[in-house]
């Protein structure tokens, strides 16, 4: 709160103070009061007036730049009031009680409204898991019966959007569900493309997987997840390319551990490469092939965040695309151990 501000907004204030000593001081005149006096009168009156004055702007200025300074901090700014020190003058109180009641009404419509997500979450993920029961017996029944491979194929799509929707919500909550420990890669790796097995059967894409015997610290079907969707993508990106292929590889750099998977797809424009962990983002690709819901490689990084993995990506139009997964040597697991 600037003085100049404040002055403005005490203008009549300052009139009638300025207007009552004019009156006072015509009296004294009049009533033919001794000039000393009247001296004397003058300069306590305006001396008292500029310390009451003064008392006023301070103690309002250092309240309001208190909550203002506050306030920048914040990122919940309906938090300001467990910050500030209640005030001592009458409409800064009754800001500060305006202030605590839009806190309290704030923090009972968020528990509210987390509830409802909550519950919410948890109907959506009971209806995948009993959906996901019919659509494993069908799945079952396409390998053991000859069936159209476009059949298979749109199973196995409505299968991997599934366990997308059910991976996402899960996301936010990755404390509660994971659990850190050693893990083959080569296992992982195996395991995702068995999954995959029909479709890269049906479009003759060539695997050539070297990931060594190497073991990082995760949560297994987290990465399994994770894997799968950058396979997903490749596959997904790979139409009217010939010789098609994915090489997998795992290898130690430093002090992590790097999976590596390259593809000779078609490539992701420049313009596009540092966007393609945003959340629905699908760019010049996803207008080119469709199904695109630019959430698979959101949902991985957002994984890899909480898990305390790194993720990169580089690529080069009609060549190839890389994705790197890099697991740093013990860095997270040992954090999580100290504060068991």
């Amino acid at each position: 709160m600037k003085l100049r501000d404040y002055l403005k907004d005490n203008f009549f204030i300052i009139v009638l103070v300025f207007l009552t000593y004019f009156i006072i001081y015509s009296f004294m005149i009049g009533f033919k009061i001794i000039g000393e006096f009247r001296l004397c009168f003058t300069i306590l009156y305006f001396l008292l007036f500029i310390l009451l004055f003064l008392y006023d702007y301070f103690r309002k200025y250092f309240f309001y730049k208190e909550i203002l300074s506050k306030l920048d901090l914040l990122d919940e700014k309906y938090l300001i009031c467990e910050l500030v020190s209640k005030p001592s003058f009458l409409d800064g109180e009754i800001l500060y009680q305006m202030l605590y009641e839009i806190n309290k009404s704030m923090n009972e419509n968020i528990r509210d409204y987390r509830v409802k997500i909550n519950d919410f979450k948890e109907y959506v993920e009971l209806w995948i898991h009993e959906v996901k029961l019919p659509l494993s017996a069908l799945i079952l029944y396409t390998h053991n019966k000859k069936v159209d491979k476009t059949l298979v194929k749109e199973i196995q799509r409505i299968d991997n959007y599934l366990e997308q929707i059910l991976y996402y919500i899960r996301s936010e909550n990755t404390e509660v569900d994971y659990i850190i420990k050693k893990v083959d890669l080569n296992k992982v790796i195996r395991d995702v493309l068995l999954k995959n097995k029909d479709i890269l059967l049906e479009r003759g894409i060539d695997i050539v997987s070297d990931a060594q015997k190497l073991q990082v610290l995760t949560d297994y079907k987290w990465l399994e997840f994770m894997i799968n969707q950058v396979i997903s993508n490749s596959m997904k990106y790979m139409r009217d390319i010939q010789n098609k292929k994915i090489e997998i590889k795992a290898y130690k750099q430093e002090n992590s551990i790097v999976l590596e998977i390259l593809d000779n797809g078609m490539g992701i424009p420049e313009c596009d490469i540092g966007r393609v962990f945003n959340k629905t983002f699908t760019g010049q690709n996803g207008r080119k092939v469709p199904g695109s819901t630019g959430m698979g490689l959101y949902i991985v990084s957002n994984l890899c965040k909480k898990l305390g993995h790194k993720l990169e990506i580089e690529s080069e139009v009609g060549k190839y695309t890389k994705v790197r997964f890099i697991f740093d040597d013990n860095l997270f697991y040992s954090e999580v151990r100290n504060k068991e």
